[in-house]
Order: structure tokens, then C-alpha cells, then sequence
């Protein structure tokens, strides 16, 4: 329970978050590029900025299932590796999730186009792999529940930023904006999926971790 409320004041820190969440843009971006990829598209790359926004470029039908589960890959994917972590956590296996994460980390490596991404995705790297190689069992433990609860909860702030933004007009490109285009659905009704998307995968993360 401490590692989530240390998570939770992390996320609820307007002096911290913004720059912890470099880490929820590469997990946001990685979910794009790899439904990208699985989709069929040709994946030109991944640029990461330093005001925490990215961007995603793939080649591809311009319409269809491919283009929209890629759009509604990012908002989702934070959740998602979330909750596949609680499973490993809740099971005992911190190092093999440690190591899940250095591998994601690496094929990000790979596949970031800019400075600013290349420095953001390396120093998370070094940082996993310092606490893997050197760090005692339970910090190891610590570390992963802290970096699992950070990733569930981390997910939901930026959905509701996306909205704020949206209202007052600032975010026409958003992902929900771009989904709203693509699929003739309201984008409010996509924002309202990522948050129930969200918040599912931290009750079902929750039972696993809590009980």
C-alpha cells in the first residue's frame, strides 16, 4: 500500500508530474507504435518532446481497423502494461517483470527518432537496469510495485488533461479527436472509454495487489 501512496502523490504533484510523465509518453507512444506495427502499418518512427508530448509515425490505409486501434492504442496502454505487471507482482515474479521492462525499453530505444526521446528512454533504462543488477531483493519488490501502481494511476491524468484541453479547444489533433474523425463517434464518447479502460484495469490491479 505504500509503493500506490507514493504513487498517487506522484501523479497528484504538480511539481513532480510533469516530469514523471515522460514515463507514461513512452508507454503512451510504445502502445502506438506496436498496434502500428501488428496492425500491418510501416512504422516510420517515434519522437519524444520535452513538454511530455509525442508523437507516433506510421504509413498505412488511411481509414479502417489498422489506423483507429493504432489512435487508440496510447490513452489505453499505460493501463494495460499496469495491469500485466500487477499479474507478475502478485505472483512472485519481480525479476522476470523487471526484465519485460528492460526489453520494452530497448525496442523503444530503437525506434525513437529525436535527442530528447533517446535521452528520456535511455535514463529509464539505466535506472531499471541499475535497480535489476544492484538493488536488494525487496527495493527490487519496491521499486516494481511503486513503477506498477505509477503506470495505473499515471494512466488516468492524462485522460483527464486530454479533456480539459479539448474544452477549451487547444487539442484538435488529440487522439480523441483524431478517433472522433475516423470512426464518425463523438470524441467525448473515447475519452470516456480510455477513463473506464483506465480505471478498469486499476480496480482489476487492485484486487490482484490488495486483494
Amino acid at each position: 500500500m505504500l509503493t500506490g501512496i507514493a504513487a498517487l502523490l506522484t501523479v497528484a504533484s504538480d511539481r513532480v508530474w510533469p516530469k514523471a510523465r515522460h514515463v507514461v509518453t513512452i508507454a503512451h507512444e510504445g502502445g502506438h507504435a506496436l498496434v502500428a506495427v501488428a496492425a500491418g502499418r510501416r512504422l516510420s518512427g517515434v519522437r519524444l518532446h520535452s513538454d511530455t508530448s509525442g508523437v507516433t509515425v506510421s504509413a498505412g490505409r488511411p481509414t479502417g481497423p489498422g489506423v483507429i486501434l493504432t489512435v487508440a492504442a496510447g490513452y489505453t496502454t499505460p493501463s494495460l502494461l499496469g495491469l500485466g505487471a500487477s499479474a507478475l507482482l502478485a505472483t512472485g515474479r519481480v525479476s522476470l517483470l523487471l526484465q519485460v521492462v528492460v526489453a520494452l525499453l530497448l525496442v523503444m530505444l530503437v525506434i525513437v527518432r529525436n535527442a530528447f526521446g533517446v535521452v528520456s528512454v535511455l535514463v529509464s533504462t539505466v535506472v531499471v537496469l541499475g535497480v535489476s543488477w544492484f538493488a536488494a531483493d525487496d527495493v527490487q519488490a519496491g521499486f516494481a510495485a511503486y513503477a506498477t501502481w505509477f503506470l495505473l494511476l499515471g494512466a488516468i491524468r492524462p485522460i483527464v488533461e486530454v479533456q480539459h484541453q479539448r474544452r477549451r479547444r487547444r487539442a484538435r489533433d488529440s487522439d480523441p479527436d483524431q478517433l472522433a474523425r475516423l470512426t464518425g463517434l463523438p470524441g467525448n464518447l473515447w475519452v470516456g472509454v480510455f477513463g473506464l479502460v483506465s480505471l478498469g484495469c486499476l480496480a482489476g490491479a487492485a484486487a490482484a495487489l490488495v486483494g
